[in-house]
């Protein structure tokens, strides 16, 4: 075309040129709307997919056997659970465990056989159960020997050195015709675990029960305690307490008796019969014992915080376990000795009233003179130990729940000082046996547990609650993240009254459930455990398998067990050859009917636990309970010179360290206490809230709904697990991560054993020892510690 310049393709030339064309036609009339409709469609479906696997991954699933009440078309009623955990148990069948656990020596680390046979009968019964071991640092008795010497009256006009054995202790315990286990021959010598090796002689010292303040009342009055051995009552306080403060004063052996005075008044000074014919304390009874530092830590004393596994970095014991030897007597190889003192040094009615109670043997003659004795007239203390890295046992069993990440967990240990133990510990293994089997029983007939349940068979308890205390410190983050309570029994049955010690969380569910087991005692007709019960619970000290759950991993925690005080029941002979399956039989629980009652109480408390739908905790128990502790402060800053009234309140005011000089501001600090008031009262609001909630919710989780109001179901599964894991964290807001001051294994700023007695709970311990230290810098530390934990829970509850 002429004037049209033509250009020529070559390689730079596109293979597709944009070449106009008309307008598209629509395809169809509401193409945007359509468009809108897809979007909202596909994004329905994916929020639905997301909720599915929600649901699937944090509810129930509905085709369970055991979905939440109201729910689900096989449920199994917790009525039908219940009836289930009050029937099935048995006396007979306790009588049968408690016989076959108290038949031979159990002793820490040499009861592999019950071990095994405790696995395999829960097997049995349809519990999947293993055995935990651990390596643990522990002692076993070689030679001993506790000889009163008296040196030789010389010649005229000549010195004498050489000694006569005025009286020689046998440290045994009397062999029972009625008794068969005191006729067995591989019992088990009188010893304290943890105690050093030594042979000491020395001019000898009575020291009362040994409390901090016994001590301080003998160096008050002059009386010299160095290079000599103490003569020590049991009671009162921890035993090894007693051998720590006296080694601290440079003291070199202790030996402890058990006196009748501490027996109340089932005594043959008041004319009951001695055991085995009466009720009153075989006069050859000996309480062994553990004489470990328990206040300041418990478990392996080589492994302090980590588990005793094979092959594990070991710390030095110098510091940490005595380093003094100790041994054990019975009041009647006492008796020479306590006499040996009468006319030296002052007599206990000359120091004060508390050296005076309960003085059992002046009808025997003694007259409680405190000496030394004087230097012709000394005791030779032999205590041979074998210290041995060796396996401890521990049976765990386990019930699989639907939710996996909370579990209850119920534990009694199984190791024994002696043959024996029908009451310390293996009536609470009879106990918990019959719970399992209870169990079991409900397994088969189609139940499966909300929550997983855990059961425990513990070994070394007796030594310093190894075998639990191990366990704890190696499942640490599983205990952290899953556990919701720990329940403990120990010795179940010793006496017909019932007696608890718990956290407050669980006060609540703890007068629920004794007020639905029938007790044993039916004087009045149709009476419950509650009903005879006083309904006191104890604070959480120590001395049993709690410890490390409780003051370590924020577990809240549960003891029980028919060992309440009784003026009237049979004297309990305490780590004793005769705490045996006859004493138990025949003075303890005839019929095994208190065993029975404890297996049904355990069975439902670890039922309402494991089973409903919401926890069985109560949050404003816990605020109340704190309210009253600070009070409890309070008071004793008020009335630190008035004298206490009550058996515990002497204990507690007679292991209170010495006054030091007084350190910060004492006003300051009481004023930093409304601190604490005003966090308490912001945890209480939160804390009646929620388990306002939490009945709420329980009730609507018993209601029928739909299977077409999954929404509302849906929504109801997760307000029950979001409550239910507030309440899991409550206990864990009270631990204090650098621990106590001086015993940094315990954690918890509310609950721990008292420095000074071992066995009882003290509240706000850092806080009461800073006082008892008349140091208020420290003091108003604590109060600051103590507030964050406090207002941490109300966060957490909130």
């Amino acid at each position: 075309m002429m004037g049209v310049k033509i250009t020529m393709a070559d390689e730079r030339t596109p293979l597709i040129t944009t070449v106009a064309v008309a307008t598209p036609r629509r395809r169809y009339p509401h193409q945007t709307v359509r468009r809108f409709c897809s979007i909202a469609l596909g994004s329905s479906l994916v929020v639905l997919l997301i909720t599915f696997l929600v649901t699937v991954v944090y509810a129930p699933p509905y085709s369970h056997s055991q979905p939440w009440p109201g729910h689900g078309r096989e449920h199994f009623p917790f009525e039908e659970l219940q009836t289930i955990l009050l029937e099935t148990p048995s006396a007979e069948k306790a009588s049968e465990w408690s016989k076959y656990y108290t038949s031979g020596a159990h002793l820490a680390g040499q009861n592999l056989s019950q071990a095994i046979w405790t696995r395999d009968r829960w097997e049995e019964w349809g519990v999947m159960s293993i055995i935990d071991a651990y390596d643990t640092y522990i002692n076993y008795p070689l030679e001993n020997r506790l000889a009163m010497l008296k040196k030789k009256t010389a010649s005229a006009g000549q010195s004498s050195e050489k000694w006569e054995v005025a009286f020689e202790a046998t440290l045994t315990e009397d062999v029972l015709e009625e008794d068969p286990t005191t006729q067995l021959e591989n019992s088990i010598p009188t010893f304290h675990g943890y105690s050093a090796s030594g042979n000491v002689t020395g001019s000898f010292v009575y020291i009362n029960y040994g409390t901090f303040w016994d001590f301080e009342d003998l160096i008050r009055a002059n009386i010299s305690l160095e290079g000599k051995i103490a003569i020590a009552r049991y009671g009162g306080i921890f035993r090894g307490l007693k051998v720590k403060r006296a080694e601290e004063l440079g003291m070199i052996g202790v030996v402890m008796y058990s006196d009748p005075g501490d027996d109340g008044d089932i005594t043959e000074e008041n004319g009951y019969e001695v055991y085995p014919v009466g009720p009153a304390r075989n006069p050859s009874s000996v309480q062994r014992g553990s004489v470990q530092y328990l206040s300041m830590g418990p478990g392996d004393p080589t492994t302090p915080g980590y588990p005793s596994k094979p092959g594990v970095p070991r710390e030095p014991v110098e510091g940490v376990i005595a380093s003094i030897p100790s041994l054990p007597i019975s009041y009647a190889e006492a008796l020479p000795i306590l006499k040996a003192l009468n006319g030296y040094g002052p007599r206990a009615k000359d120091m004060n009233e508390y050296w005076t109670r309960n003085e059992g043997l002046g009808y025997k003659g003694v007259e409680y003179n405190i000496g030394p004795s004087p230097d012709d007239l000394v005791l030779n203390l032999v205590n041979q130990q074998n210290y041995t890295i060796t396996p401890l046992w521990d049976v765990i069993g386990i019930i699989n729940g639907t939710i996996p990440d909370e579990v209850v967990i119920v534990g009694n240990h199984r190791d024994a000082w002696i043959i024996g133990g029908a009451g310390d510990p293996n009536s609470g293994s009879a106990v918990i046996n019959e719970v399992i089997r209870s169990f079991g029983e409900a397994l088969k007939q189609g139940w499966k547990p909300l929550r997983t349940i855990v059961f425990a068979s513990w070994d070394g308890e007796e030594y310093g609650l190894v075998g639990s205390t191990e366990w704890v410190e190696e499942y640490l983050p599983w205990i952290s993240e899953a556990y919701v309570a720990y329940i403990n029994v120990d010795v179940g049955v010793r006496s017909p009254t019932f007696s608890a010690s718990a956290a407050p969380l669980l006060h609540s569910l703890l007068y629920e459930v004794t007020s639905l087991v029938p007790s044993p005692n039916q004087t009045v007709p149709g009476q419950t455990v509650r009903d005879l019960w006083d309904g006191h619970i104890s604070t959480m000290g120590s001395g049993s398998d709690f410890t490390a759950f409780q003051d370590f991993a924020g577990v809240p925690s549960l003891d029980m067990g028919f060992g309440g005080n009784d003026v009237e029941a049979p004297v309990y002979h305490y780590h004793s050859n005769y705490d045996s399956y006859w004493w138990q039989k025949t003075y303890g629980d005839p019929g095994f009917l208190y065993h029975k009652a404890m297996s049904q109480v355990l069975g439902l408390t670890v039922a309402k636990i494991a089973d409903a739908p919401l926890l069985a905790l109560n949050a404003t128990a816990y605020a109340i309970a704190l309210k009253e502790y600070v009070g409890k402060v309070e008071s004793k800053l008020a009335s630190s010179d008035v004298k206490p009234s009550s058996e515990a309140e002497i204990f507690e005011f007679r292991a209170r360290g010495a006054k030091a000089e007084l350190k910060g501001d004492r006003a300051a600090f009481e004023r930093s206490l409304n601190q604490l008031y005003g966090s308490i009262d912001d945890m209480k609001s939160a804390a009646v809230k929620l388990d306002a909630k939490a009945a709420k919710l329980a009730e609507q989780a018993n209601e029928h709904i739909p299977w077409w109001h999954w929404v509302k179901k849906l929504r109801l599964f997760h307000q029950i697990r979001f409550t239910n894991t507030k309440y899991k964290k409550i206990e864990r807001a009270f631990l204090y991560p650098e621990g106590l001051d001086g015993r940094s294994w315990f954690k918890h700023v509310v609950f721990a054993p008292g420095i000074w007695t071992g066995y009882a709970g003290a509240v706000f311990p850092g806080l009461v020892e800073s006082i008892d230290n008349n140091d208020f810098t420290n003091a108003i530390r604590w109060v600051g510690i103590i507030d964050s934990c406090i207002q941490t829970a109300t966060k957490t509850i909130q």
